[in-house]
């Protein structure tokens, strides 16, 4: 049954696949064919057949079946039309031999990746605008003239619609398609001419794929034309719209005749504007079905009206008929009528006047002898002079002229003889007034006189008399004369005594300049003002204390209108002083005498004396007498007074309370206070504190009051401070003082400028001594005297001759007048340093920057290069047809408003001409401004006006004059559009490109290029209509051209003219054929990239990218790789480190990579455009080996696929830190997946993430360090943070930066190997202690394994003497980063991937050295002798003296990184573990040299090593036996596979086969062996026995494994 079909059905294999399926999709899963094709028990072989362009690859092994569309895509539509594909499966049964063909038919799904294409890239209809609604206005799209799909089924069907358009929803409301499949567009809404000429529809072809979102649209435009129908009636001109209508305003047209005028002398009347009516639809074709216009009279007052006039029918020319005598008819008012030709019902009507005029003989004349107007200095510009003081009534100036009647406004010009800058006449109206046209200022003219004449252009009238009185405004404020006033008064004053006067000036007439003052604050009911005088005096019952102080706030207010008064403050100090004359207190009388009575009671007051101050003893003398005058007697009372705390302390009020101190000193003394409390002993002890301000003041025991900091008197000038005293008693009584310090000036500011900068413009010739800039500048301090003036260090002297500021005001004024042509400068400017100086102070001046911009002026008109410009126009012009164009050029500054030239039309002096041409405002290109549908010979005429933007703006004009051409003259080209074939970017300057033709009745045409060769790239012969390069082509520059050409007669030529029209003009489409001519261009000249130790084969590494600026197959790049072969070996079969996919530019790796972290491969690679056939460019590629020993795990709190999806930006963050520290550094990212936690980091944590990253050094290639890593991001965690906001969901953001797992894990286990060793040693002893026999027997173990190593040193010492090797060399050791364990691992590479920690440069001759070389399969180890060994529990002990004791951690094929870590599969292990014992050795061994060098060797999957050869049984085999048994541990045996090597030269050595070889190369010949046993003839002497050690293990013949060279022997390595 081998090769059969295992499942039932038909014999074929059919599956279905989409087209543009990716490289290796998957076709067929399993062929289920009975058989194994694939092992050493296979039974079939599998291949294909019929295998078409490779499009199939086959898996034996699998049976599966993938697609291979690498370079190239799987199309079904055209032109690749693959729409299946057949292969067949051929099985050859192994066993008889027998063959079976499987036929595999795979469909190819059509995929809807093609887009609808439309046919044309554009389509055109006309239609007229009177098409009615519902009519199908174009059907274009039927047959192949459409869009079509080159997909199949639904996803080939088009169906048409119109899209919506958001910028033209007229559009979008006025075509529909009603039927989608046809295509054909309906008209919805009536069409207007008028308002809209042309459409353009966009029309969307899309596929009818079943998903909708599967749909592939493509676009077109319908331009749809409208064509002119005779639906509108005339319309008079010029034509003025109401509001947003198209109806025009009523328009009265104006004639003037003399009277008693004879017809021939007038006729026709000129009328303004002149009448002409025109259709309004003005573009009807053919134009010979234009109507005509006719004009008639319909009707008018007076009705005799037809008695004097008439109008031309078709003309309209005024006609007079004959004499009008004015004293019987003065005006005569008519309304005209214009209708069409055809008989259309829509006239158009309009109305005439005609004033019959008088004869100018009469003089005009002033109403008045003379005028006398009011105005008041507060007027602004334009106001009009009054007639009367309250302003209510403008003066009104009438001059009549008996030639005109009195009702008409006669036109007369009025002229002043002075003044007339200042005060202008209204210029229209019988009526006229007087404005003013600057202020005027009371203060400094009062009144202004002048005379007015009137004149009608021929009589002059009689000058008046005009005065005009300017009337006070209330503009000027009270001003008094100081800023404050400062008096002193005494106590004795008496109320009503005059303190001061105060005095303030207003400039302002009557109630205006009329002063009252008033006292605003400060003077407590103790003072009165005088509201008229000014005048201070003492108030009635006031009471002056000494040494109490008085600010008043006075203020000056003038008497003019509430809402204008104006008003100015000041203050007044005043000081309470003590009268000159003041004594101490004292008794009244010197003595008392008194009469008691004997009739006084007890008790009774006989006498109230005041001494003047209280004691606290009194001694009193009573005398008593009878009268007798020895009736008296005489005793002596002494009084004491006993003290009760019943006084507060009382502050001297003789000492000031108004206190000053300067500014800026530090315990500078302010004032004294004392206070005194009559009380005794504690209670009249007197203590001082400060209630407030006690950071800026101090006070002592004494009262002294000092400043406790300096002050600053610009901050704060005054403070109220309370000082309280308080006495010793418990309860203590206190009492304050209110004192006032004034913080004196001291000069410590300088002055500062409003502004540090000015910037003022000067126009220029400016007046001499005009003042352009006013500055001001103040000073902090109390006194200060200001000056300015141009700083002299940095004075420009062209500054000193053209500036100067007043010192005293800050004017800064211009010294002369500028021109601002003859400056050198493009725009001059002075810029120059103002200071402000303190005259009296001393402090540094203050500095203002000033520059001083001079602006350029109006000085030059446009001027136009030609009176006159002609022009020639075609009768059927479209609209926007260049006529001819103007040019006038500026003397002005270029660059500037005043020589920026604009152009616009003069509507007033041919309306009719301005309604139908314009000018372009910048390029002066006459056009047409509609679709014109004039009369051949028809001359128009044109004023177009040029001006400025200057101050003020200039202008000037030039006529124009357009003649319509005859139709004859005028070519008609063959074609529209011309499209020539495609000219390539290589053609030479010359090549031609195509012929162009127009055709003409009898004239010579002339042909030329008008649009789209501004840079003259072609030339084209204006006789024959050949059309040449004319200069070099670069398809990357300007991909295609669209000209625009002219064909006009020789006599339109002749005349320096053209007439372009929709016949003479064509459109010349040149499209550019790209050619090779760009190289590609790498985006990077290096590419740095690293990959992981245990990256399997064809890992993605990095992706190159060049671009070229060409298109097409010149820009499709091929790229490959030149990697350098290894130095010095024999490089024909070493394989490539890395390959890269030819198309993508994905560099992948090729090899594996073990041990080999921090080496890193150089290489370039090169891209090829026009898929490799073409240019080609390098770049140099650097890939570093890592592990995560160099990785850091970035984790943030937001889900990995958030991280994924912004990773590129992430990732340029980080870059960008990493950056800072190393220059050039480049970050990859390794993984992106879940967090992961836990004890073992076995759960994962979806919410976040960890993204593991690591960065390479440009300098060395080679990874940076774990730790610096962690450095670089970890202290900068709150910047990154802040920059991933953006791209991290709300509240994202990372959460630390972390080593990988595997590493942590690591560094744990080497922490707990103590405590394995610990553990076991406790094992051990229990051991000792409970089987002593073991130690007996391992006693004479250990014996038996000296005398064992004994007998392998002498054996070691019997082979011949080899080639001497070098000093010691260092073990290979991988470094986990903690010092204190080191891993030994033994490496398995070539020399040129030797780990760069190792020492070893891959350009050495290791034949030479103490180290192994791994070649092909072979072995070399440099010659030595074993001096001493002895094998201990699987270490070893190295000779040389110094034992070194080596632990082997071997490295597993199948781990994935080398920290040690085992991650081999559990099915693997066991089966590993149970071949353990069975002494098959299929992955050769672990071997160490006599220096301590560690080798391990790979050995042939099958290790068929043993050729049927009796020599190798017999002789080599049982040596090479006896040899292997010396203490031969195997410590791990992992499937390695060996590649085939080549025999070294000079060399005796021995091939090993591998089973990937299955040519004759791999076999050895049995001479060939012959030949190298012979060679080894001594081994046999040099073995007397074998020796056993308690490790070994028998070994079949087909386990043996040979190393050389050993000194020209092969002699095998001692296994361990």
């Amino acid at each position: 049954s081998e090769c059969k079909l295992s499942r039932s059905g038909p014999p074929a294999t059919i599956v279905a696949i989409d087209e543009e399926s990716p490289n290796g999709t998957l076709l067929v899963e399993n062929m289920q064919i009975n058989g194994v094709a694939e092992g050493p028990d296979h039974t079939i072989s599998l291949s294909l057949r019929d295998n078409h362009d490779y499009w199939v690859i086959l898996d034996p092994a699998r049976q599966a079946l993938y697609l291979n569309s690498t370079g190239r895509v799987l199309d079904r539509d055209p032109p690749s039309y693959i729409q299946s594909i057949v292969v067949g499966v051929q099985c050859t049964n192994e066993l008889i031999g027998t063959v079976i063909l499987h036929e595999v038919r795979i469909v190819v799904r059509d995929r809807n990746d093609n887009a609808p294409h439309f046919q044309q890239p554009r389509y055109y209809v006309a239609i007229s605008e009177l098409t009615p609604v519902g009519t199908t206005i174009f059907s274009g799209f039927f047959g192949n003239n459409g869009a079509t799909d080159i997909d199949d089924g639904p996803n080939g069907q088009i169906e048409y619609t119109i899209q919506y358009n958001p910028k033209d929803p007229v559009t979008n409301r006025t075509f529909d398609i009603p039927l989608t499949l046809f295509g054909s567009v309906v008209l919805r809404e009536r069409l207007n001419y008028e308002e809209i000429t042309r459409y353009l529809v966009i029309i969307q072809a899309n596929d009818r794929a079943p998903s909708p979102s599967d749909r592939r649209t493509a676009t077109t435009t319908l331009t749809v034309d409208v064509l002119d129908g005779d639906d509108l009636g005339p319309m008079f001109l010029p034509c003025t719209l109401v509001g947003n209508t198209r109806d025009c305003s009523p328009i009265t047209y104006l004639a003037s005749v003399l009277e008693l005028t004879e017809p021939n002398k007038t006729n026709p009347l000129n009328v303004t504007p002149p009448i002409q009516a025109v259709d309004q639809d003005r573009n009807i074709q053919p134009p010979s079905d234009r109507p005509g216009i006719l004009y008639s009279i319909l009707i008018g007052k007076p009705t005799s009206y037809a008695e004097y006039f008439s109008l031309n029918k078709t003309t309209a020319e005024l006609m007079l008929l004959k004499p009008i005598d004015r004293e019987l008819y003065r005006r005569f008012d008519l309304v005209i009528k214009a209708e069409q030709d055809n008989g259309h019902p829509l006239p158009a009507f309009a109305n005439l006047q005609i004033e019959v005029l008088d004869e100018n003989n009469q003089a005009p004349y002033f109403l008045e002898s003379g005028y006398h107007g009011y105005i008041s200095e507060a007027s602004p510009i334009g106001t009009t002079v009054s007639t009367n003081v309250s302003l209510s009534n403008p003066l009104t100036i009438i001059a009549l002229d008996n030639d005109v009647e009195e009702t008409r406004d006669p036109q007369l010009h009025f002229s002043l003889d002075s003044y007339s800058h200042i005060f202008s006449v209204s210029t229209t109206g019988i009526r006229r007034y007087l404005t003013l046209l600057q202020p005027v200022d009371r203060e400094t003219q009062d009144s202004y006189t002048f005379t007015l004449l009137a004149s009608d252009g021929v009589q002059q009238s009689s000058p008046v008399t005009v005065t005009i009185t300017v009337l006070d405004a209330n503009d000027n404020t009270p001003t008094f004369s100081n800023v404050s006033y400062s008096v002193n008064l005494f106590t004795d004053m008496l109320p009503g005594e005059m303190v001061i006067q105060m005095a303030a000036v207003d400039s302002d007439a009557n109630e205006n300049g009329q002063v009252t003052y008033r006292i605003l604050a400060g003077d407590q009911g103790r003072f009165l003002i005088d509201s008229s005088t000014g005048v201070i005096t003492v108030a009635p019952g006031a009471e002056l204390t000494v040494g109490r102080s008085y600010a008043l706030t006075v203020e000056a207010v003038d008497n003019g209108p509430v809402p204008h008064r104006r008003s100015s403050i000041t203050t007044v100090y005043i000081e309470v002083l003590p009268p000159n004359n003041q004594s101490p207190p004292r008794f009244p009388r010197q003595q008392y005498h008194l009469e008691i009575s004997e009739a006084m009671t007890t008790g009774a007051t006989l006498l109230n004396l005041e001494s003047g101050r209280s004691l606290d003893h009194y001694i009193l003398t009573v005398t008593a007498s009878d009268g007798r005058p020895d009736g008296t007697s005489t005793t002596m009372v002494n009084v004491v007074v006993t003290d009760v705390n019943d006084n507060d302390p009382a502050f001297n009020s003789s000492l000031p309370v108004n206190l000053t101190v300067i500014e800026e000193q530090d315990n500078a003394f302010v004032g004294q206070v004392m206070a005194t409390d009559p009380d005794l002993g504690a209670s009249g002890q007197v203590h001082y504190r400060l209630v407030n301000h006690q950071t800026l003041f101090s006070i002592n025991a004494t009262g002294a009051i000092r400043t406790a900091a300096p002050l600053d008197r610009e901050v704060r000038g005054h403070y109220i401070l309370i000082v309280e005293a308080s006495d010793g008693a418990v309860d203590p009584r206190r009492s304050r003082l209110t004192l006032s310090v004034t913080v004196l000036d001291v000069d410590d500011n300088s002055p500062i400028f409003s502004q540090q900068s000015y910037n003022v413009n000067l126009p220029e010739n400016s007046p001499k001594d005009t003042v352009i800039l006013q500055l001001k500048a103040t000073d902090a301090d109390l006194i200060s005297n200001i000056t300015y003036r141009i700083r002299a260090e940095s004075l420009d002297p062209d500054v000193k001759r053209l500036f100067h500021i007043d010192p005293v005001t800050g004017e800064l004024s211009v010294l002369n007048v500028l021109d601002f042509e003859a400056l050198a400068a493009s725009e001059p400017s002075y810029t120059f340093t103002i200071e402000a100086v303190d005259v009296e102070g001393t402090m540094p001046p203050g500095l203002a920057l000033v520059t001083v911009r001079i602006l350029d002026m109006n000085d030059f008109f446009p001027a136009f290069s030609q009176p006159v410009y002609r022009g020639m126009v075609a009768p059927n012009a479209v609209k926007g047809t260049i006529v001819t164009t103007v040019m006038a050029n500026d003397s002005d500054p270029a660059n500037t408003p005043a020589g920026l030239v604009r152009y616009r039309v003069d509507q007033d002096a041919y309306p009719y001409s301005a309604s139908i041409f314009d000018v372009d405002e910048e390029k002066g290109h006459v056009v047409t401004r509609v679709n014109l549908n004039e009369e051949p010979n028809l001359k128009f005429r044109l004023v177009v006006v040029a001006y400025d933007h200057g101050e003020p703006v200039k202008e000037s004009t030039t006529l124009v004059e357009i003649t319509v051409l005859q139709p004859s003259v005028i070519p008609v080209f063959t074609q529209e559009e011309y499209r020539f074939a495609p000219v390539s970017e290589e053609a030479a300057v010359g090549t031609p490109v195509g012929v162009i033709m127009a055709a003409a009745v009898n004239q010579t045409i002339v042909y030329s290029i008008i649009e789209g060769n501004e840079e003259d790239v072609f030339s084209l012969n204006e006789t024959t209509g050949e059309l040449y390069t004319a200069k070099p082509l670069d398809y990357e520059t300007n991909s295609s051209y669209v000209l625009k050409v002219e064909a006009d007669s020789m006599r339109v030529v002749s005349s320096n003219l053209r007439a372009p029209t929709k016949s003479n003009t064509a459109r010349v489409v040149i499209d550019i054929q790209d050619e090779n001519d760009h190289p590609p261009v790498f985006t990077r000249s290096l590419y740095i990239g690293g990959v992981a130790e245990d990256a399997k084969t064809f890992t993605s590494v990095l992706q190159v990218q060049a671009l070229d600026k060409d298109t097409g197959n010149y820009s499709s790049m091929i790229y490959k790789l030149i990697i350098p072969p290894p130095t010095g070996k024999q490089t024909k079969d070493s394989k490539d480190g890395f390959v890269i996919e030819p198309y993508t530019g994905v560099v992948k790796t090729a090899i594996m990579y073990r041990n080999m972290r921090r080496s890193y491969f150089k290489f370039e690679v090169v891209a090829t455009d026009n898929y490799g056939k073409g240019h080609s460019s390098k770049a140099e590629i650097v890939v570093s080996v890592v592990n995560q020993l160099d990785m850091q795990v970035v984790v943030s709190n937001v889900p990995p696929t958030y991280v994924e999806n912004n990773k590129e930006k992430l990732l340029s963050i980080l870059e960008r830190y990493v950056q800072e520290q190393v220059v050039g550094a480049k970050v990859i990212v390794e993984t992106i997946g879940p967090h992961r936690d836990g004890e073992a980091m076995e759960l994962e944590d979806y919410t976040k993430s960890d993204l593991m990253i690591y960065a390479i050094d440009p300098l060395t290639n080679r990874a940076i360090s774990r730790q610096e890593l962690f450095k670089f991001l970890d202290g900068k965690l709150l910047d990154i943070n802040k920059e991933f906001q953006p791209f991290l969901p709300p509240g994202g953001r990372i959460l630390e930066i972390r080593t990988p797992e595997v590493v942590a894990s690591v560094k744990k286990a080497v922490h707990r190997v103590g405590y394995t060793e610990g553990a076991l040693l406790a094992l051990a002893v229990i051991i000792i202690i409970c089987c002593v026999p073991a130690i007996l027997i391992v006693i004479i173990t250990y014996r038996q394994r000296q005398a064992e190593c004994a007998k392998t040193a002498r054996i070691q010492m019997a082979l011949p003497t080899g080639k001497p090797g070098g000093g010691t060399a260092n073990n290979l050791y991988e470094e986990l980063g903690d010092n204190t364990q080191q891993l030994l691992r033994p490496s398995l590479l070539r020399p040129e991937e030797l780990s760069m920690e190792s020492g070893i440069d891959p350009g050495q001759d290791y034949y030479t050295q103490d180290y192994y070389n791994y070649d092909h399969g072979w072995v070399h180890i440099s010659s030595s002798y074993w001096e001493d060994c002895f094998c201990d529990k699987g270490y070893f002990y190295s000779p040389g003296g110094k034992k070194r004791r080596i632990k082997l951690v071997v490295d597993r094929e199948y781990e994935t990184s080398s920290t040690g870590e085992e991650s081999i599969p559990e099915t693997q292990r066991s089966r590993l573990s149970s071949t353990h014992n069975s002494h098959i050795n299929l992955n050769g061994g672990i071997y160490v040299a006599q220096n301590g060098s560690i080798v391990r060797t790979r050995r042939s999957a099958n290790n068929n090593l043993k050729p049927n050869s009796p020599i190798f049984s017999s002789r080599l085999a049982k040596h090479f036996k006896k040899l292997d048994k010396m203490a031969a541990t195997l410590e791990e045996r992992v499937p390695l596979n060996t590649t085939r090597a080549p025999a070294g030269s000079g060399r005796h050595t021995l091939r090993s086969t591998s089973t990937n070889n299955t040519g004759p190369e791999s076999m050895v010949s049995k001479p060939d062996l012959e030949s190298k046993v012979d060679g080894n003839s001594n081994v046999e002497s040099a073995v007397r026995e074998p020796l056993d050690c308690p490790s070994d293990r028998t070994q079949s013949d087909e386990e043996e494994l040979w190393m050389g060279p050993w000194n020209s022997l092969h002699i095998p390595m001692t296994k361990l």
